[in-house]
């Protein structure tokens, strides 16, 4: 089974953001960035199919050479070999687009990413890709279980679990608890060193969408407290002050 698992190259999540350049440039000066915690997910319980199934997985990033210490950490973690397009990962579009490029060309049994990355949170690439590709999508995978050609997961929706069963090849965007993160080992980290890392310059499509700016979002307000005994300052406050009845 060849599976390609897609990860993304975001901050940490303790990281404080700032711009530059007039609010139109991510400031990376000093920042850590790690593998997307939900793309980490889905790393696992690749390595997981691999391990009980046999095949091979391959991991793709869209990004500069300034991502592949992350891409060696998934390297390390257990894929096989790697690709990075050589591209800044401008909108959802144009990564769904890099990616089903490489799909066609690579038949993959399954395809797995994170239900989003947590730098945009858009959550579209997975769709995208399936509707590219022309295969089913299903998102956000909790559980993963493969059975030859077939394969049977389990969804989040409001209020519940959704049980589904279908036929590969599929994408899936996948979140906690399909699997457990896996942290490299010494033996990992050793054999990432001389895996495969296959760079490609990106495809030619539209550009669907121009940066204008960004805007951090404003300040928390400060919080007022009212006496448990004094309902009538409560409501007053919610009335006069915050305009909510």
């Amino acid at each position: 089974m060849k599976i390609l698992v897609c990860i993304t190259h975001v901050p940490d999540t303790t990281t404080r953001i700032t711009f530059t350049d007039n609010n139109t440039k991510f400031n990376g000066a000093g920042v850590q960035f790690i593998i997307g915690p939900y793309d980490d997910y889905a790393l696992a319980r690749a390595v997981e199919l691999k391990e009980t199934s046999g095949g091979t997985v391959t991991v793709i990033n869209i990004g500069g050479p300034d991502t592949e210490p992350t891409i060696r950490k998934a390297l390390a973690i257990g894929a096989d070999d790697a690709i990075r397009i050589n591209a800044e990962p401008t909108d959802g579009w144009f990564v769904a687009q890099q990616i089903a490029e490489i799909a066609k060309q690579n038949n993959y049994d399954l395809i797995l990413m994170g239900r989003e990355s947590i730098d945009y949170n858009g959550g579209q690439v997975h769709g995208m890709v399936a509707e590219i590709l022309g295969m089913p999508s299903v998102s956000p995978v909790m559980q993963l279980e493969i059975n030859g050609t077939t394969a049977k997961v389990a969804r989040e929706i409001e209020g519940g679990k959704e049980y589904l069963e279908l036929s590969l090849p599929f994408v899936a965007g996948c979140q906690e608890p399909i699997a457990e993160w896996k942290i490299p080992n010494m033996r990992g980290i050793m054999s990432a060193r001389t895996k495969p890392l296959q760079v490609m310059e990106p495809f030619t499509h539209e550009q669907m969408t121009s940066l204008v700016n960004y805007e951090l979002p404003a300040a928390k307000s400060g919080c007022k407290m009212i006496a448990a005994d004094s309902p009538e300052l409560l409501v007053s406050a919610l009335k006069t002050e915050a305009k909510v009845i």
